[in-house]
């Protein structure tokens, strides 16, 4: 008796919950309503079967439970109850699936207006292009990656030197304007993912998919992978900014290009430059391998350790022993970053093959954000 009471009362709790705290109450930025009825509908039929499971589970302990003089009468099949369960069964998946193979539909019918720009993901953050002035997108390959090339893109593309590249965790979108959103991983699966917009889309290595929605509603939207990509998967995470045209414009204005990116990150030798040359290299090149995306420049929490006073400092590693963050730390945690782990941190960090210019220019700028960095004015080793 008491485990049906339970299950009835599981039942009306769950029936309040979703009477007085709806789901679908939440702010929507994009112009999938359809996405919102097709997911009331599965809630629904779901939701019914729910109840009438529960209720028959609690009856049924109920009516037939045990009792002095009663005896169960064992019936081995019942082909009118199997038949009325299978119709029933069969009408509620066509009623979940319908519906869905109809969104998808629209979800890929990208209209001729519609903007497009392109999400890369990689264990574990995002990165993103936009067409230049030509209005298209350069060529990119896995193969053509490189520490100067994160993205893949084809050197010798005419089309692909004016791309516009955001080298954060963070896209701006402009207000009502359709957007077709293109999608590729540069190493596992991933999926792009924003709550609000009641869109998402798997990125599969070796292949480019898509999808497209209109921004509706202003705002900061949180970008989620919502796919198993790796220990570092809770932390791959970005946000959205949908704005003005005019907001939207000044942001784009301020991103690098795929040429400038390369005058900026071709490295020769670091002897010939000086010590504020050589920070500005690995600035530049710490935000075109996403290092920022993990490692904050102003002490905020991050993924990884904060690059703020990180240089001179002691740090406690996973294993209980200490180092001192110099030089040949630096250079041995961007090589080899699961070495040594510090303590607090996963090792998440995936290896960089920089070279001995490209190693000297990010540790000078990690120097440059140290008040223990020892004065390194002509020093560029």
């Amino acid at each position: 008796m008491p485990l049906a009471i339970a299950l009835i009362l599981i039942v009306v709790l769950s029936v309040l919950f979703q009477v007085f705290t709806p789901w679908w109450s939440t702010p929507v930025a994009s112009n999938w309503g359809h996405i919102d009825d097709t997911l009331v509908i599965t809630g629904l039929i779901t939701g019914v079967v729910f109840i009438a499971v529960n209720i028959f589970i609690a009856v049924a302990i109920i009516r037939y439970r045990h009792r002095e003089g009663h005896k169960a009468d064992y019936q081995p099949e019942n082909k009118k109850l199997e038949w009325t369960l299978i119709g029933l069964t069969t009408l509620g998946i066509v009623g979940m699936l319908a519906p869905g193979l109809f969104v998808y539909s629209e979800f890929v019918d990208v209209p001729e207006e519609a903007d497009h720009f392109e999400v890369v993901g990689q264990q574990w953050q995002w990165s993103f292009r936009f067409p230049g002035e030509d209005g298209v997108l350069g060529h990119a390959d896995n193969r053509f990656i490189t520490p100067d090339n994160p993205f893949g893109l084809k050197p010798d593309d005419p089309n692909g030197a004016d791309d516009r590249l955001v080298l954060s965790n963070e896209v701006h979108l402009p207000l009502n304007r359709p957007v077709k959103v293109l999608m590729r991983s540069k190493d596992v699966l991933h999926d792009f993912y924003v709550p609000q917009f009641r869109a998402k889309m798997d990125l599969v290595p070796g292949t480019v998919s898509y999808f497209w929605f209109t921004p509706t509603r202003p705002g900061q939207f949180e970008i989620l992978c919502a796919e198993l990509c790796g220990v570092g998967h809770y932390n791959m995470r970005g946000k959205v900014v949908v704005e003005t045209e005019r907001a939207y414009r000044e942001w784009m204005a301020g991103l690098p290009t795929f040429a400038k990116l390369q005058e900026g990150t071709t490295l020769t030798d670091s002897s010939d430059l000086s010590f504020e040359e050589l920070v500005e290299q690995g600035r530049q090149l710490s935000q075109a391998q996403g290092c920022i995306g993990c490692h904050s420049l102003d002490g905020s929490p991050t993924p990884g350790p904060t690059w703020l006073n990180l240089y001179g400092k002691q740090e406690e590693l996973a294993d209980g022993s200490s180092v001192l963050v110099d030089d040949g730390y630096l250079r041995e945690a961007i090589v080899n970053p699961n070495s040594q782990i510090v303590k607090g941190f996963a090792p998440m960090m995936p290896p960089y093959p920089f070279t001995d210019v490209q190693l000297d220019a990010t540790v000078a700028f990690i120097k440059s954000l140290s008040d223990k960095a020892p004065n390194q004015e002509g020093d560029t080793q």
